[in-house]
Formats: C-alpha cells, sequence, structure tokens
C-alpha cells in the first residue's frame, strides 16, 4: 500500500500558527504513496504524547535530496489526498483508537 518510516524517537518539530505562536510536534508516521511517488508526514503535538487522544496534523513534503537539507512541510492540497491520507492512518489505528506502528 504505501511505504512507511518509523522511527523510535520520531522526529521533533517546530510549527508556527497564524499568530506566529510556536508549539513542538513529533512524528508519528511518514509514509510514500506509491501511485503518485509522493511523501506525507503525520505529526502529533508534543503535549499530548501520553494523552488518551492526540490532535495529528498531515502534511506533503519534498524529500530532501541530502540529510543536511530542512524538511519543507506543505499542505494537502485536494480531498483525494486527505482522504488517502486518512485511510493510510486508519489501517494503523486499532479499535481502540491506538495508533499502532
Amino acid at each position: 500500500m504505501a511505504e512507511q518510516h518509523i522511527q523510535d524517537e520520531g522526529e521533533i518539530f517546530t510549527l508556527v500558527d497564524e499568530k506566529g505562536n510556536e508549539e513542538l510536534y513529533k512524528e508519528a508516521m511518514r509514509f510514500q504513496n506509491p501511485e503518485s511517488g509522493k511523501w506525507y508526514i503525520c505529526l502529533y503535538p508534543v503535549e499530548q504524547e501520553n494523552d488518551e487522544e492526540v490532535d495529528i496534523q498531515a502534511f506533503a513534503f519534498n524529500e530532501p535530496k541530502d540529510e543536511a537539507e530542512e524538511l519543507q512541510l506543505l499542505p494537502i492540497e485536494s480531498d483525494a489526498e486527505w482522504d488517502m491520507v486518512q485511510e493510510v492512518m486508519n489501517t494503523f489505528i486499532d479499535d481502540d483508537g491506538n495508533l499502532n506502528l
């Protein structure tokens, strides 16, 4: 279905909202759509790491050309993309709503 890379620690990202507030997010998973070749990443707020429910944010990104290049998060552009990302995420969510990687 989709290629995924799971890291034990999960990379930490700083996201800035429209008001300029910074918040730390941790990587839950990343995967590549085999049909389009496009990469996606799912993040959740670090402060929610031990909560029963977390708010997951999903983004597209271009794979960096080398390890020194910073990952550029891009908005998901279409409903079809959102549906595909949600479908991939749902394959890792159990009946109790836990994300199992």
